[in-house]
């Protein structure tokens, strides 16, 4: 299926992270200008070499999400090489596994302004232009446990919902623009994140990692990780002219992980 996306601009935070390389992949193999954010300057430049490979503009930029203040510069940036971002994938990454209770309120105001304030301060430096051309989209990365909260990651569940309430308002007022907003929700997906979540849990439970790994995989219909490949694919299909019509959604790549309908 021809995307319709050769030449869009796309900017995708944690490019250099297991969900944002896969979804960066997934959009130059659509032919996207690609702008990759990360706070990681080594492992980002070796993914701008990557993506280069596969024939697109690839523009690396070293952005740590906590600077608020940067965010103007950087946008100035990426529009004097490519004009005006298309295509914003917001895709933090989380905080460690923590209860919900007990935690100190410097933590909460940490990881709410990487989390959640830098997302809407980018999503809003964005949007006048996507109005103005009557095309957008902006797609946020979340979790699962934003549908079912996942046991021990207090703050990612909390902070997470809040992106879903934001994103399903914001749908409604940019739909008329033609730019649409959704949610992505990534159930078990093979990355180092999720590595190191089971290798947090086996520690916490005396446990051996294959053995929580085990557990895990029976809790899941397909019975298997998901493939970064695939979370990407579903992305750059919520990029595409094709899903013009899909907003305010909230999509799950899961392999049916979470129970409720």
């Amino acid at each position: 299926m021809e995307l319709g996306l050769h030449g869009k601009t796309a900017l995708v935070f944690g490019a250099a992270g297991g969900l944002g390389s896969a979804i960066a992949r997934a959009l130059a193999l659509e032919g996207v200008n690609l702008v990759l954010a990360d706070v990681n300057e080594a492992s980002l430049s070796d993914k701008a070499a990557e993506f280069k490979a596969v024939g697109v503009a690839v523009m690396p930029l070293v952005w740590n999400l906590t600077d608020l203040g940067s965010i103007g510069d950087r946008f100035q940036l990426i529009e004097d090489r490519f004009g005006p971002v298309d295509i914003l994938v917001n895709n933090t990454g989380g905080p460690p596994p923590t209860t919900a209770g007990g935690q100190p309120v410097e933590r909460w105001h940490e990881y709410f302004q990487t989390m959640v304030l830098s997302v809407i301060a980018v999503t809003d430096r964005a949007l006048p232009n996507m109005r103005a051309r009557k095309w957008g989209r902006i797609i946020t990365s979340t979790s699962s446990g934003v549908v079912a909260p996942i046991p021990n990651l207090g703050i990612s569940n909390t902070l997470r919902m809040a992106l879903v309430g934001w994103s399903k308002t914001l749908a409604r007022e940019v739909g008329y623009d033609g730019v649409t907003a959704n949610i992505v929700l990534p159930g078990r997906i093979a990355t180092p994140r999720i590595s190191f979540i089971d290798e947090q849990k086996a520690k916490r439970e005396g446990r051996p990692v294959d053995e929580v790994v085990k557990e895990s995989l029976e809790s899941i219909p397909i019975g298997r990780y998901g493939r970064p490949e695939e979370y990407g694919a579903v992305v750059a299909f919520l990029s595409s002219i094709h899903a013009a019509y899909v907003t305010g959604s909230v999509i799950r790549v899961d392999g049916g992980l979470i129970p409720s309908i």
